[in-house]
């Protein structure tokens, strides 16, 4: 366990839990459950909110429903054509729509990825579904996703048609965009009136080197030669798609996020980009929440020099220190010294390794470790009001 020195904070209000999840071990709903249950063991009078952090990728949807949105199933065609029960988040006229809700790895039976047969037609199923449901802006997040088809199942999901040269329709997967002849987009809703915002950090282009061919299709498992056969038919797609919509969006930032979901987004759906943990943190009321907070806790599963870079725990610090309220982290393993921490506006880090060193069983018990370590937070850091008067 890391902290620093510090003088113990004035009471001042609740406590704000923002923490991304822990990834191979719980969603970041979950660790807020484990973080609440130890402040509760050790501070049962201090008041907790939640703003559980995401970035559009897997556990978004979950994310938004602990934050106090309502989730709303629906059955729709996973990422290998198997019917799933998927869900979306809604909150007044806006739904928040996770692609890997639809078609990420954990919809594959047995896990394993799709990076060639893979659909997203799921997710335009979802984006249908809100668009019925009379919602005037929808929330995209395309992160984790088991497909690389360049959003093209995510357009038939809405109803557009794929057809090759005799007029049939194409079989999912991106490498079968190869075949693609013609575009019929007349089944496409009609979203003039709906704002569509793509949640999506730091992906590449859709095409060529580092587009989602490369970086998409080699982390499924595609091979070299593979690859460029899905780099063809995204190539191939890319083109008729930008002459139907006469909008070029190949290399726009977000075009390769989600296996190339974020192209079609962006060309048929006039989507803007947005970086996907600041906008999640807005769209949840973090800086109304963190604003008469006596304490954040935030974490993720490594506080390392990336996670610096765009990382949830450093995001949390910087709107939090906006709001002049302090912030701890819990993660799973540390490597960052305590003078980065500081210049990260993070006061101190609790780390589940130096309770249980093996990272295994870590993982394994890590709701009961945070529990633990939420159990030493309070102590520290939320001392009774006389003791915090003297």
């Amino acid at each position: 366990m890391f902290a620093d020195d510090h003088c113990a904070p004035s009471p001042r209000g609740h406590v704000l839990l923002a923490p991304d999840r822990f990834r191979g071990a719980l969603e970041a709903a979950e660790v807020v459950r484990h973080l609440a249950a130890g402040l509760r063991r050790q501070r049962p009078e201090v008041p907790v909110l939640a703003a559980p952090v995401a970035d559009g990728g897997e556990g978004t949807v979950n994310a938004a429903v602990a934050a106090g949105w309502r989730r709303v199933p629906v059955e729709v065609c996973g990422p290998t054509g198997r019917p799933v029960t998927a869900a979306l988040a809604l909150n007044g006229d806006t739904a928040i729509v996770e692609l890997a809700e639809a078609a990420g790895v954990r919809r594959v039976p047995g896990g394993e990825p799709q990076p060639f047969g893979g659909t997203s037609l799921g997710a335009g199923q979802l984006m249908a579904h809100a668009v019925r449901l009379g919602v005037r802006r929808i929330v995209l997040g395309v992160g984790d996703a088991a497909c690389a088809d360049g959003g093209a199942g995510l357009v038939q999901g809405l109803g557009g048609r794929l057809l090759d040269a005799l007029g049939r329709d194409l079989p999912p997967g991106g490498t079968a965009l190869r075949s693609l002849h013609a575009l019929d987009l007349r089944g496409l809703p009609d979203l003039s009136r709906v704002e569509v915002i793509l949640a999506a950090d730091g992906a590449g282009p859709l095409v060529g080197r580092g587009g989602t061919a490369v970086t998409q299709g080699l982390r499924l498992g595609a091979g070299r030669e593979e690859a460029r056969a899905l780099d063809a038919g995204l190539r191939r797609w890319a083109d008729l798609a930008e002459a139907a919509v006469r909008r070029p969006a190949r290399e726009r930032a977000g075009a390769g996020a989600g296996g190339g979901a974020g192209f079609a987004a962006l060309a048929f759906l006039g989507a803007k980009s947005e970086p996907g943990v600041t906008f999640m943190l807005d769209l949840f009321g973090f800086a109304e929440k963190a604003r008469d907070a006596r304490l954040v806790v935030t974490g993720e599963g490594s506080l390392d020099v990336r996670a610096l870079r765009g990382g949830a725990s450093a995001t949390v610090a910087r709107a939090a220190a906006r709001a002049g309220t302090p912030v701890v982290a819990v993660t799973e393993r540390r490597s960052l010294t305590g003078e980065r921490l500081r210049r990260a506006r993070i006061q101190a880090a609790y780390t589940l390794t130096d309770i249980e060193r093996d990272l295994d069983r870590c993982r394994r018990q890590a709701g009961a470790l945070l529990e633990q370590l939420t159990v030493a937070i309070a102590a520290e850091w939320l001392p009774p009001a006389r003791a915090a008067a003297r």
